[in-house]
């Protein structure tokens, strides 16, 4: 496997609620080195919202050797506003890219089926998700058409502005059409349903004779959770005060690092050419005072719906191990690094 990633969350927005309230570049530049250093990536897919948050997570990751996947993600706005925001994008990142464009490549979206307004009935992801007409409509692929034909607009403007490599972020209901693209990228999350058939299914993707990368992959952490696979952090009741768990759940850091582990053995001896484990870390989402008090009550610990390698300080409280930064590495850190160092 030449790519040796993780995916980074630079601050995605959704619904107006950011998922990296504090954006520290100090705490950046840390977070890269430890991605670099200790856990053996080579690439860090950089996600999130704000353009100038990209552009200072992507040029320290640059500065200290990691190529960068520049992931721009706005969601929920109609074609016309994603277009203007994912052209802004590619003018940014080109910046970065001049002189390196081995070193840089740009994400035109990111399963824009489900996260962009047009394609699906919703005004949101979650309307969508929950829309009676969702299983009919993908099940006759109606929205492949509609995708096809903005993401051929998106990669014409973006290749007019940046001039590295280019790729689209899908989710496997989505037939893209893969001749625009550099690379074919899927968010590919192994669960229950379809366990047996994961290496099965990485060959649909090797059928268009170029590089197959895995941009999203992992679990949440706790029992069960790698049969839940991308839906692993449903299991919340958000509408309680405070949240509530939706059943029996127990917070099980050693099944997501075995799960981890295996899933890289499964994609990298199915020849893919890299994956971005989902992902490094998922700070609190405190969005006022009164929230951080409520949420420090909760009776279960709240990292059990985290995807993240590291497991953040709901107090604040910086770690042990890295002093310097306010989470501890979970076991799955280690699993991930053992598994990167030793391939």
């Amino acid at each position: 496997m030449k790519r040796k990633g993780i995916c980074y969350d630079a601050g995605r927005v959704m619904m107006g609620r950011e998922w990296r309230p504090v954006f520290d570049p100090e705490v950046v530049h840390r977070e890269l080195e430890i991605i670099k250093r200790d856990l053996h990536c080579n690439a860090v897919r950089i996600c999130g919202y704000d353009i100038g948050r990209l552009m200072t997570a992507a040029e320290d990751a640059l500065a200290q050797g990691l190529e960068v996947w520049f992931c721009p993600e706005l969601w929920d706005s109609d074609e016309r506003e994603t277009l203007d925001y994912v052209e802004k994008a590619a003018a940014s990142a080109e910046r970065l890219s001049s002189g390196r464009q081995n070193q840089v490549v740009f994400s035109v979206g990111s399963e824009l089926t489900l996260f962009m307004q047009g394609i699906l009935e919703g005004g949101n992801v979650f309307e969508r998700l929950a829309h009676p007409s969702l299983r009919e409509r993908v099940k006759a692929g109606k929205h492949n058409a509609p995708l096809n034909a903005f993401l051929a607009e998106a990669n014409e403007a973006v290749r007019d502005v940046f001039h590295g490599k280019v790729t689209y972020a899908s989710v496997p209901f989505e037939a893209v059409d893969w001749s625009l693209f550099d690379f074919v990228c899927v968010d590919l999350y192994r669960e229950k349903r379809i366990k047996d058939q994961y290496t099965d299914l990485l060959k649909r993707w090797f059928a268009y004779n170029k590089p197959v990368v895995i941009g999203e992959f992992g679990c949440c952490t706790y029992r069960g959770a790698g049969d839940a696979g991308g839906r692993g952090w449903d299991i919340v009741d958000w509408t309680t005060v405070p949240p509530k768990l939706k059943g029996e759940y127990v917070y099980d850091q050693s099944e997501q690092a075995r799960e981890l582990s295996d899933q890289l053995n499964v994609l990298d001896q199915a020849g893919v050419d890299g994956a971005f484990v989902f992902t490094f870390v998922q700070p609190p989402q405190f969005q006022d005072e009164a929230e951080k008090q409520m949420l420090k009550n909760v009776a279960f610990d709240l990292d059990i719906v985290n995807y993240s390698l590291v497991k953040s300080s709901v107090e604040g409280r910086h770690g042990t191990f890295y002093p310097d930064v306010p989470w501890e590495p979970k076991e799955s850190f280690n699993a991930v690094a053992e598994y990167y160092a030793a391939h």
